[in-house]
């Protein structure tokens, strides 16, 4: 099942509390990048984000975003903007070089 754009569209409004957000289509899906870093994507309207060292601390749930990948957090309270900014900036610092 591909993302709908109407879901696509949500979260990238709930994430305009970050300047620099920028999304990629890719097979059906959205690799999600904030500065040119890759953080997270749209998979089956399901907001992911990398798992790091900075962002366990939220105690998201893992999941798959696809067969043969690597495990992702889930990000379930999309509608906590505050929240959802400071998971990605606390990813993004993680993955940063």
């Amino acid at each position: 099942m591909a993302t709908t754009k109407d879901y696509r569209n949500f979260v990238l409004e709930q994430l305009n509390l970050l300047d620099n957000i920028t999304c990629k289509s890719m097979m059906g899906e959205y690799l999600l990048y904030y500065n040119g870093v890759l953080f997270g994507g749209i998979y089956d309207d399901r907001l992911l984000v990398k798992i790091v060292d900075n962002n366990k601390k939220y105690n998201m749930q893992e999941a798959i975003p696809y067969n043969g990948a690597k495990p992702m957090y889930l990000v379930d309270d999309v509608d906590n903007q505050e929240l959802l900014r400071d998971i990605i900036l606390d990813t993004y610092k993680s993955l940063k070089k």
